[in-house]
Parts: C-alpha cells; structure tokens; sequence
C-alpha cells in the first residue's frame, strides 16, 4: 500500500481511511467508464478533481494487449507523469494526494486528486470560439510555437502523451492574466493518465502524437502557414530539413484519417 496527501486534505481527512474516502466522494461526476471515475468536488471553498480507478479486469487487460495497447492500470502512471512533467519545467496540474492498494493489477484501487485548473479554457475551444482570429499574426506564431515547445521537449525527454489534441491544453483565464497575450499564460497539459516513458520515442508513437495535434489544430481553424510555423518550432534542423523529410507527409496522411473518422462518428462534419 502506498499513500500521499498534502495541502487542506491532509488536514480535512486526518485519522479517515482515504481509500474509503474516494469511494464514497460525492461531487459533479465527468467520466464514469470500466473501472475508473473522474469527478469533480469541493472543500473548504477549493475545487479538485479525483480519479478513482477499481480495477478494469483480467478481460480488459487481455483486450487492450490484444489490441497492441497498454493498459491503464491505475492511478500511478498519472501520478508519475505529472512529476515528470513539472520536473521539466511544463505546465500541468498539482497533485495533492495519490494512492494504491492490492497487488493484482486487474483489481487495484487506486487514486489521484489534484487541483481543479480553474478559471481555464481548453485551447481547441479558445481558438473556434473566435480566440485565434482575433489574435494578431505575432501574437499567433508564438501560441504556435509555445504548442511546439510543449511537443518537442516531452519528445526530446521520452515522453509521448497519446491523446495530445489540443482540448488537452488548458489555458489560464485567472483574472491576473487578462491584459496577457495567450502565448505568455500558463498553458496546462491535462490527461496524462495514458502518457508513456522510455529512452527514446519509436517515431510510431511521435506521429501519433503530431497527427492528433494537426489534427484538432486544423478543426480550430490553423491553416497550413501555421502548421509550417509549427514545425520550424518543433523539428531541429528547421523547416527546410523538416519538409524534405517523408515522416511529416506521415502525419499529414494520419492527421486525415483522423478527420475521415471524426466525420464518420459524427464528431464534426
């Protein structure tokens, strides 16, 4: 068994079981799927949110594996990422209590809380809702190559997200921030309950992660300039070299296919 608590919970739930905690938390609930909930509570006039996870089975495990996907087995690869992240200097959330118990991997409890990022907005839906058109050519290169930055460096330092799109980057709209062009707010990478590490990233898991951004870059209403901006920021050698290179029309043609479907699903038209 392993816990962490920190801040105004530790105080809250001094002496409390705090498996038997998360599994009677009340609050908003975001996500409820096999074996894990996501929800939002509050305390003492402070907003967080937790993931509890049960446990998704020796079947799921075996369907994920089956599948070539690594299963999410808990809390802790969550936990993890967040310190990777935050070591790098990378904007993410805080987390102020973690915890597992059981040795099986198909039915351990486990659980993460962390601040709510709040006030924030995800970037997909800042740029649609008229955030990009409204920005002026400067100011939207260097929210480009702000997104850039973020990819390169969890790339350089053998991290791939999984699920980077750009609804995955919360942006702060506190108050102290409102005269503050976006490319200089906080900018927070959330979701990283799938991220994975290694030495150095097969450049499989590098285009998944670039044809997701392209992607929901594209549905937001960046053009193919932008894209270019993109890569000058993101590839060494700079553009030149980046669009000699067959990798890219890789993502091109995956970041397509990606649309293809989002249409089929009836995501967007």
């Amino acid at each position: 068994m392993r816990v962490m608590i920190s801040g105004e919970l530790a105080r809250a739930w001094a002496g409390r079981d705090l498996f038997e905690q998360m599994l009677r938390l009340e609050g908003e609930e975001y996500r409820a799927l096999e074996g894990r909930r996501t929800l939002r509570f509050e305390l003492d006039g402070r907003a967080y949110f937790a993931k509890v996870h049960q446990g998704i089975g020796w079947r799921e495990i075996a369907k994920n594996l089956l599948r070539l996907r690594l299963p999410v087995l808990g809390a802790e690869q969550e936990w993890r990422a967040i310190t990777r992240l935050r070591g790098l200097g990378l904007d993410t959330m805080r987390a102020v209590a973690f915890g597992k118990r059981g040795w099986n991997p198909a039915q351990r409890l486990s659980f993460l809380v962390t601040e709510a990022l709040e006030p924030s907005i995800d970037l997909e839906t800042f740029c649609t809702n008229g955030g990009l058109a409204g920005l002026g050519i400067a100011e939207r290169r260097r929210l480009i190559a702000r997104v850039a930055d973020i990819a390169r460096t969890l790339h350089d330092h053998g991290l791939n997200h999984r699920d980077l799109y750009l609804c995955h980057l919360l942006l702060d709209t506190a108050p102290r921030w409102r005269n503050a062009p976006p490319a200089e707010r906080p900018l927070y990478l959330i979701d990283l309950h799938r991220m994975q590490k290694r030495r150095r990233i097969p450049w499989r898991w590098r285009r998944k992660d670039l044809a997701s951004l392209c992607y929901s870059a594209r549905r937001a209403g960046f053009s193919r300039r932008d894209e270019l901006h993109f890569l000058r920021h993101y590839q060494a050698g700079g553009l030149g070299m980046a669009l000699a290179a067959r990798p890219w029309r890789q993502v091109d043609r995956r970041a397509r296919r990606l649309y293809r479907k989002g249409v089929r699903k009836g995501y967007h038209s």
